[in-house]
């Protein structure tokens, strides 16, 4: 696993020792980026099933200002902070053990909004649209926010859903599909 572009291109990083993370392939990182923004310019990130930490430092080196980074495994929440000190990326990133619909109301309390959603979620879990309504419901979408979305194929995603839009639906082989959401109206009331 490596950095695809942005400042910390090249660099390798880290994966979770074990089996409870599947890490998405520089291959579709690398496509999924060209088409969620080559290259941000700042913005708040949110990696809600963040394994390794892999797609929002992605994320950091193509100039988001910061990445909140949420997973429940002791192992992979070592593997991201140990990536992000390698990377001189502490001071963007906030990390946090947690289970995901915890950390959502953890933060929602907080009054954050994300410009970049991250959900990569083992592909057992079929919740993403609970996720995608808590995000919405809570106004933890800035407008024009993307959500990434890396599921099996067997569970496929609508092509819209509420204010969210599919800008793009993509099979990358085996059992990854990839659907990419922008929101287009503002949740804000």
């Amino acid at each position: 696993m490596r950095v695809i572009a942005g400042i910390h291109k090249g660099r390798g990083l880290k994966s979770v020792a074990g089996e409870s993370t599947r890490p998405t392939t520089d291959k579709v990182k690398e496509a999924v980026f060209q088409i969620m923004g080559p290259f941000f310019s700042g913005g708040l990130g949110l990696d809600l099933f963040a394994g390794s930490g892999s797609l929002g430092i992605e994320a950091l080196s193509r100039e988001m200002s910061k990445v909140i980074f949420v997973d429940k495994h002791p192992k992979a929440i070592q593997t991201i902070k140990e990536n992000l000190k390698t990377l001189k990326l502490e001071k963007q990133a906030e990390v946090y053990r947690n289970d995901a619909q915890r950390a959502l109301k953890a933060i929602a309390k907080r009054e954050l909004q994300f410009d970049l959603v991250l959900l990569d979620p083992p592909y057992k879990n079929k919740d993403y649209l609970k996720l995608l309504d808590y995000l919405l419901d809570n106004q933890m979408l800035k407008k024009n926010a993307i959500v990434y979305c890396e599921h099996d194929k067997s569970n496929m995603l609508p092509n819209t859903y509420k204010s969210l839009k599919a800008v793009k639906q993509a099979d990358y082989g085996g059992l990854v599909q990839v659907t990419i959401y922008q929101i287009e109206e503002s949740e804000e009331a």
